[in-house]
């Protein structure tokens, strides 16, 4: 098992073949009071053909990962009706498929059956796990990654799991 945390470029920059990416929080820590979510709660919405004004270096980090031929995708479990935070990523994500990710969505109760790992996670041809842990108010609580075969194994059995019964971003509808 690597000893630190590679930094998002090393990580995406291993990628050979996919990278996925699972997400199950319905809210990750915020400030409501400025940035880009309280924004948002004011009424700002992204163009996404005023390109320059949300394009961020992740987008470029994902759009060069793609053109080197690695397939990336993100699923997001959500309960429904959705939070107030899953609306704004949801608002958003056109940035995300724009830099060359796939993303789908899956409502919590149709994921009851899938045996899912505790935390977010990122999975690198099935290879290594980043996992993304948060405090219980949705700060991020550090990274760690691991080589267990058995968590590898976890990881991209829950991934295909959501993969094929998630709605895709165009597709879904907000409830």
């Amino acid at each position: 098992m690597p000893s630190s945390v590679p930094s998002w470029d090393d990580l995406l920059g291993s990628a050979r073949t996919s990278a996925v990416h699972l997400e199950m929080r319905d809210s990750y820590a915020v400030d409501y009071e400025e940035g880009p979510f309280a924004d948002w709660r004011a009424g700002l919405r992204l163009n996404p053909v005023d390109r320059a004004s949300w394009w961020r270096p992740w987008h470029t980090l994902i759009a060069d990962t793609v053109a080197r031929g690695v397939n990336v995708r993100r699923a997001r479990i959500v309960s429904e009706p959705v939070s107030e935070y899953i609306r704004y990523e949801h608002a958003g994500t056109f940035r995300n498929i724009e830099a060359g990710e796939q993303v789908r969505w899956l409502a919590r109760r149709k994921a009851v059956d899938i045996a899912l790992p505790g935390t977010d996670f990122w999975l690198i041809d099935d290879q290594l796990i980043r996992w993304n842990h948060f405090t219980g108010e949705g700060s991020s609580a550090g990274g760690e990654v691991s080589q267990d075969p058995d968590a590898l194994k976890l990881c991209a059995e829950a991934f295909e799991a959501v993969w094929s019964r998630a709605i895709a971003h165009d597709n879904y509808e907000i409830s």
